[in-house]
């Protein structure tokens, strides 16, 4: 009989035993863990993860936590091998009394059986797989150490609550790290790897309580706890404290250009599992600014551009429930939360009576009603209104916000129930900022909402740049041999595009010719024609090389429309293009991440890729700082950068952009304004930081008659950087070696005289300094032949 018993073992062991499950791959187990992604400070960005998973070593799994499970899974855990005898014997009794019933069979599974089952089988209900459990036990204990089984376990088990592990499940019942939970709350995840949904600390209070208080008895009767702390844990209440929602930075649409690199450049299953740490070059502060700017600047537009009318109408009267209807209605997603929804109840020649949703009454007075002119086509408004009524009727479901006591809409603004009227802005826009000496990406607005839309109008909108293109034509001439004096003819231009095609007459915004006028003057007044000739003496295709030199558009058309900003490029893509100018010619690439990290800590990606073998030091001795090579490549002559950007601070100083001149700090940019006013620009810098900003609609169509680059997109660039530089930040723009500062006139370009008002200190090449015997360039088109190249006095007289 033993022979024979010993043979259907071996028969059971060989019969069962072959197919299994390869356990050894449970020594490279990595169990799917969360992918947290951090701002430049260490905030908490997002999330990325398909099971909430903190894996901790065991190590760190505190000893009492450890009791708790092996008290309610398998007491005898160090001392089988795999299988607890004891436990099956008694288990193959109980289930044999149960035949007769309907009942569930029992099991005796120890936590490597356990392993076994949520690594490697399934968890199909049958007496064939807990051979195969018990034998993949078996070969588990023999591979690994308890430790390292428990370590598996207790990191992988599902209790409930969205919680895979230990670790996660006290955050998530009692919003606390493993080593602050007590012996009660220890005992009470202990009792949930059978069947959490049984013992809901809520819907099944009492059975919680009671499952809870048997592991309790069970950890006092192994002697892991003392009476004393057992009787203390049973009187403990169960009281479940929801994990505290984590501080994040609001930046979605800088989180989601981040989500799609670490998908492009590790894969899905890596981002949502491998647990990688990733620090990305946000900064929570000008994030912060970014966003509240463009909202504003915004809502500002929308107001200026009038009232399109309300959300809704319902019905007002006897019987209706003004506010169950109210609640009936969904709130709009991805407004401030300071905005309402509310009913116009009456009107009267000095305010509107409302209600809004949570039963409370209130009124908008008419100085709050007064920007609400009638929205007409073509982004035009009507009169300003004379009472409430012309504006709001019974019935009407608007959005309002509580006026608070500094408010410029009404001298009743502290009175408690007033409010003022709100409208979600049909326009939409987006703002960049970015290091410009790395290409680190600082902040990104991407829309108004990200609740209301995903696409990115910084990243994703494909926009004509007019004038905002400009600088790239003049620096190419820079580099060609003219100066910021060289004088220009601003003149009619004419061009004959071809048989049937017509002909093509550019103008400036003004409508008005000034003759011939120095490049600096041209790019600060934004004059259409000047560039336009500028671009035809050196020819499209060397702007069409700078364009793609500087990434702003890759394949420019070499028509001279395209000279006007007629191509179509992104606000990342322009704004970077700034960037290069104010470091001095250097190439960068726009970057979101600095340093990604695995699950075990080790970098396997960083931005910044050059060695500093001086860098890595305990402590600082008064050592000189270290020497970082600059790796990054010339794309322009930093003199000719160095000039474009004084030309772009005289846009600011005297130009299209003068208003931002109020802040009193170095900068300098461009704005920019499409045909009919359908984009506007403005994109610019301080010595050491690039902003861009675009306002537009989505489907292109005019902004309105008289909005353009500077007073659209300009104010938003002025609010920004208001706010993100300090006086630190005043610092003048760098000048490279080799250049001559000198005094010249504005207007005409020649060495500035006694008595002349508009002097300003003019970057020059060494040897390019006005003489007085300057030509002017025409541009040197011949319509007879087609050619761009001089003709007559070879384009310049």
């Amino acid at each position: 009989m033993a022979i024979i018993g010993a043979g259907g073992l071996v028969y059971v062991f060989y019969h069962f035993g072959r197919g299994l499950p390869e356990y050894s791959q449970l020594a490279d187990y990595a169990p799917p863990t969360v992918t947290r992604v951090h701002a430049g400070d260490g905030s908490l960005l997002a999330e990325y993860a398909t099971e909430k998973r903190v894996f901790v070593p065991i190590e760190a799994i505190p000893r009492r936590v450890v009791n708790a499970f092996l008290s309610a899974e398998d007491k005898n855990f160090y001392e089988h091998p795999g299988v607890d005898f004891t436990s099956v014997a008694r288990a193959v009794v109980t289930n044999i009394a149960n035949l007769a019933t309907n009942r569930r069979p029992v099991g005796a599974s120890t936590i490597t059986q356990q392993v076994a089952k949520n690594f490697l089988l399934t968890n199909e209900v049958s007496y064939e797989r807990k051979i195969k459990e018990a034998i993949l036990a078996f070969r588990i204990e023999q591979a690994f150490t308890k430790e390292t089984i428990l370590e598996l376990y207790l990191n992988e088990i599902y209790l409930g609550f969205g919680s895979y592990g230990v670790a996660a499940a006290a955050l998530n019942y009692f919003n606390k790290s493993l080593d602050e939970l007590t012996i009660a709350e220890a005992a009470y995840l202990a009792a949930l790897p059978k069947a959490p949904n049984n013992y809901h600390p809520v819907y099944k209070h009492e059975a919680a309580v009671a499952r809870r208080n048997w592991v309790v008895g069970r950890m006092a009767e192994d002697g892991r706890i003392g009476a004393a702390d057992a009787e203390a844990a049973i009187e403990e209440p169960l009281i479940v404290h929801r994990r505290d929602e984590a501080e994040v930075v609001k930046a979605e649409y800088f989180a989601e250009e981040t989500r799609r690199e670490l998908a492009r450049l590790y894969g899905d299953e890596s981002l949502y599992t491998g647990g990688l740490s990733v620090r990305t070059t946000l900064d929570p502060h000008l994030q912060d600014i970014a966003n509240r700017v463009l909202r504003e600047g915004l809502i500002d537009y929308d107001r200026r551009h009038g009232w399109r009318g309300p959300l809704q109408q319902i019905a007002i009267g006897e019987g209706v429930d003004l506010m169950s209807r109210l609640q009936e209605i969904e709130r709009p997603v991805g407004i401030d939360g300071s905005w309402q929804l509310a009913a116009v109840v009456s009107t009267d020649a000095k305010q509107a009576e409302i209600m809004l949703s949570d039963g409370n009454a209130g009124h908008i007075p008419m100085d709050a009603l007064k920007w609400a002119r009638k929205w007409i086509e073509g982004q035009r408004i009507g009169n300003e209104p004379k009472k409430p009524g012309e504006v709001l009727q019974a019935g009407d479901v608007v959005l309002v916000e509580a006026l608070q006591a500094d408010s410029e809409e009404g001298d009743q603004a502290a009175a408690a129930d007033s409010y003022a009227l709100r409208q979600i802005p049909d326009v939409n826009g987006g703002l960049v900022a970015l290091d410009p000496h790395t290409g680190r990406v600082l902040a990104m607005a991407g829309g108004f909402a990200y609740d209301r839309s995903e696409f990115n109008r910084v990243t994703q909108a494909k926009r004509q740049p007019g004038s905002a293109f400009k600088p790239f034509v003049y620096l190419a001439g820079l580099d060609s041999g003219f100066t910021p004096a060289t004088r220009i003819l601003d003149a009619p231009f004419v061009l004959d595009q071809g048989p049937g095609l017509g002909k093509w007459k550019p103008s400036n915004y003004s409508k008005e010719f000034y003759g011939p006028t120095a490049m600096r003057v041209g790019i600060e007044k934004s004059r259409n024609l000047m560039t336009v000739r500028l671009a035809q003496t050196i020819g499209m295709e060397k702007v069409a090389e700078y364009a793609r030199r500087f990434g702003v558009i890759e394949n420019l058309e070499p028509v001279l429309a395209m000279s006007l900003g007629a191509g179509e490029t992104t606000l990342m893509q322009i704004t970077t293009g700034y960037a290069m100018m104010v470091n001095g010619g250097k190439r960068i690439a726009p970057t979101l991440i600095d340093r990604v990290q695995d699950r075990h800590g080790r970098t396997i990606y960083r931005h910044d890729t050059r060695e500093c073998p001086d860098c890595r030091v305990e402590a600082w001795h008064e050592q000189a700082p270290p020497a970082l090579p600059d790796e990054r490549e010339q794309v322009v002559d930093p003199a000719s950068a160095y000039q474009i950007v004084g030309m772009l601070q005289g846009v600011v100083q005297r130009g299209t952009g003068r208003r931002i001149a109020e802040l009193g700090m170095p900068l300098a940019g461009k704005t920019g304004t499409t045909n009919d006013n359908y984009d506007t620009w403005f994109v610019g810098f301080s010595p050491d930081l690039a902003v861009g900003v675009f306002v537009g609609f989505d489907e292109p169509k005019t902004l309105g008659p008289n909005d353009t680059g500077s007073n659209v997109a300009a104010p938003l660039f002025k609010d920004f950087m208001a706010e993100a530089l300090t006086q630190e930040d005043a610092v003048p723009f760098r000048i490279p070696p080799g250049i001559r500062m000198v005094r010249i006139n504005a207007e005409t370009g020649q060495l500035a005289r006694p008595g002349d008002s508009n002097v300003v200190l003019e970057a020059f090449k060494p040897g390019t300094e006005p003489t007085g015997r300057e030509v002017v360039i025409d541009g040197g088109y011949n319509p007879s032949t087609g050619s761009t190249a001089a003709s007559g006095t070879g384009g310049l007289y």
